[in-house]
């Protein structure tokens, strides 16, 4: 069997060329040519023209929506991310960094999947021996689980249509190669051609299949940008190496919501789930500290109260430091300019330091209020009133914007003992929540001054 051509293509125009150069030669840009398949070879017209008649067209109308089956994985926090479960044919991406708990946590969902229906664990960096100890040692039970040790793509494939399991885990996507490509295995062109491959042999019938990727220095997947464009759903495994604590947060998923949020804790027996996270977020000290703010932010359809904590200190340099942790620092100077404008709170001789506790990433701006409140609180030395929780986002006029899901969010809060709340006056409906009391404020000034009287 004759080896397929291969071509150049360029992920910025799309432009091919039959060998590789520094510098794509339609569009100009640098470090652009990756290897991937060519397409038929001369009389492929002739060859595909029976396939190329055109087909009768169906009004979107007259398409019923079917509710597939999905497969539940058994762990009540990774079927939250994956949107109900796995679903037949859907291929879902997950990444992280190394030693994060990936293997570890799909070993401990296919325990579960395989005591109802057939299961396969392909692994491609670690041998059956390493496998099975590592099963040993979270006393998973593997009879049910079938393993395949091979990196080859055709094989991998041939396997998935003799044995026709529900779920297979591909570890990983970035070991596999395929022999139609010259080059390594983890190069971009084998490994969106071995992805394409797989997803298309999932959606032609086939199983839920979970793609492990490795990551860059930066956190992102590594290999082509477009590996993330061809699956179903996207997966990131997030952890600080200090802590015991894991995130695995889905960035896309077309099967269910986008930001969803699955909280594990890694035990000497595997990944264990956290019922309540919103108690992993908040500090257990007994009393009010200043500098200290809780606020509710949503991940996904999930309201979650996290502890934010700031620290102000004299700059002893002529560049006063701006550091943030789990927020963006870009927002964090944008909130120190409008409190030093409508609040009259001058902090440019400070260092700022802000920090979301317990490793979480707030990315929505609900938290631009609660952080204000608590530069505020660490720069007068003065605790925030007790059972108090601060949502809000904060525009550059000093108004105090509405956020999304605001009900939710207090009832999140009014769930776990806060009686208070100081939330946007757009926020507040006229039933209101019961056991706390919604404060509404207008503007900074507003929020500044309440802080300042009570």
């Amino acid at each position: 069997m004759a080896r397929t051509k291969s071509v150049y293509a360029c992920t910025e125009c799309g432009g091919q060329s039959p060998k590789w150069q520094g510098q794509c030669p339609h569009c100009n840009a640098w470090n652009t040519l990756v290897e991937t398949v060519s397409g038929p070879a001369a009389g492929g017209e002739a060859r595909y023209a029976s396939l190329a008649e055109p087909r009768g067209l169906t009004r979107l109308d007259q398409v019923e929506s079917v509710d597939v089956a999905r497969i539940p994985s058994g762990l009540a926090e990774f079927d939250r991310v994956l949107g109900g479960g796995f679903v037949p044919g859907g291929v879902v991406l997950l990444g992280g960094d190394p030693g994060i708990g990936k293997s570890t946590l799909l070993l401990q969902a296919l325990q579960k999947v395989g005591a109802q229906q057939s299961v396969l664990y392909v692994t491609g960096e670690e041998s059956p021996e390493q496998v099975a100890a590592r099963a040993r040692r979270l006393k998973v039970d593997g009879s049910r689980i079938a393993l395949l040790a091979e990196i080859q793509l055709e094989r991998i494939l041939a396997t998935l249509r003799q044995e026709r399991p529900a779920v297979a885990i591909i570890d990983s996507i970035q070991t596999v190669y395929s022999e139609a490509l010259a080059s390594a295995p983890g190069s971009v062109g084998q490994v969106r051609e071995c992805a394409a491959q797989l997803t298309r042999l999932a959606k032609a019938g086939g199983p839920a299949l979970v793609l492990v990727g490795h990551v860059t220095k930066e956190g992102a997947i590594a290999g082509p940008r477009v590996l993330e464009h061809i699956v179903d759903t996207v997966l990131y495994f997030e952890g600080d190496s200090g802590s015991s604590f894991r995130l695995v947060r889905a960035i896309k998923n077309r099967f269910g919501a986008v930001n969803e949020l699955g909280v594990f804790a890694m035990t000497e027996g595997g990944l264990r789930e956290v019922s309540n996270p919103s108690a992993l977020f908040l500090s257990h000290s007994g009393e009010p500290v200043p500098g200290s703010c809780v606020t509710v932010t949503q991940e996904g359809t999930r309201p979650l109260a996290v502890e934010i904590q700031a620290l102000l200190d004299e700059a002893h340099a002529p560049n006063p430091k701006r550091l943030t942790v789990g927020l963006e620092t870009n927002r964090l100077a944008m909130l120190l300019a409008v409190l030093h404008r409508h609040a009259g709170v001058a902090a440019f001789d400070q260092d700022v330091f802000v920090n979301a506790v317990a490793g979480v990433k707030i990315a929505e701006p609900a938290a631009d209020l609660a952080v204000l409140l608590a530069m505020v609180s660490s720069l007068r030395g003065k605790a925030l009133p007790a059972k108090l929780v601060v949502f809000g986002e904060v525009g550059l006029a000093g108004e105090v914007r509405p956020v999304q899901r605001g009900q939710e969010r207090l009832r999140e809060a009014a769930k776990l003992g806060f009686t208070r709340a100081l939330v946007p006056r757009a926020n507040i409906t006229r039933q209101g929540v019961d056991g706390i009391e919604a404060i509404p404020v207008d503007r900074v000034e507003q929020a500044v001054a309440w802080m300042r009287e009570h």
